[in-house]
């Protein structure tokens, strides 16, 4: 799974990384280095233009992290919905909809996942975090899905609260240097599938499907970092510091 990423870039750098038309500066987040699950996040992802709601645009949108479907009773279920496997994306119930209508990108920096090692000194066993990213340095534009939640405690349309955009990250079978430390890891998508997966109006699944290929050997780098990052409540440029 995709449980934590770091996302430092600006939204300046990201509207000219993913040729963004349309962005709010008042949706502005902070640099996160410990982005973890029901956090707002940045999107990439392409919708009629919000002013005149003509007109396809490519938005960078502020998102919940923690998918919840159009049909769920509470909101709470997106904590449990940070993932959606790719081999079963298209079909499962939550998340079908989205995969044929609403997809996104999700930039990140990198990706957390632990290894368990044994303190030879105390023969405990802690969790060990390894941020891996691209070799390059490259922002990741991990493939996303998001969708459209109506609080149902909420009698109009028009209050601020009634509405909540969610987000998931897809997964698959880890390769490279990431499968060295967990099972999953997040699919990223390479710049020439972007405009085919966020065209909200392609809707063929095998199409769709085919866009999310494993990465290729010798692309992530994977490597042991400051221990701090176990903690959300932790942030900051030191977690991707070496473990002391």
């Amino acid at each position: 799974m995709c449980g934590r990423y770091a996302s430092t870039r600006s939204p300046q750098d990201l509207t000219q990384l993913f040729q963004v038309t349309d962005w709010r500066p008042e949706e502005a987040l902070a640099p996160s280095w410990n982005v973890a699950p029901t956090d707002d996040v940045y999107a990439v992802l392409e919708r009629a233009d919000r002013e005149s709601g003509e007109g396809v645009t490519r938005q960078l949108r502020t998102l919940r992290w923690g998918l919840v479907p159009s049909w769920a009773k509470d909101v709470r279920i997106g904590a449990r919905m940070i993932n959606a496997r790719v081999e079963t994306v298209h079909e499962k119930p939550a998340f079908r909809s989205a995969f044929a209508r609403r997809r996104c990108l999700l930039p990140a920096d990198g990706f957390y996942e632990w290894d368990p090692v044994e303190d030879k000194a105390s023969g405990k066993v802690r969790k060990q975090p390894y941020f891996i990213h691209p070799t390059d340095g490259q922002v990741m534009a991990l493939a996303g899905l998001y969708e459209y939640w109506r609080d149902p405690d909420i009698a109009h349309d028009d209050h601020p609260d009634a509405w909540t955009t969610t987000c998931t990250i897809i997964t698959t079978e880890a390769t490279d240097a990431a499968g060295r430390v967990h099972p999953r890891m997040p699919l990223a998508l390479t710049p020439d599938h972007y405009d085919t997966w966020l065209d909200p109006a392609h809707q063929d699944t095998d199409d769709l499907r085919a866009l999310l290929t494993q990465p290729a050997e010798g692309r992530l780098r994977a490597r042991a970092v400051n221990t701090a990052v176990n903690s959300v409540r932790n942030n900051g440029p030191h977690l991707l510091d070496e473990p002391a």
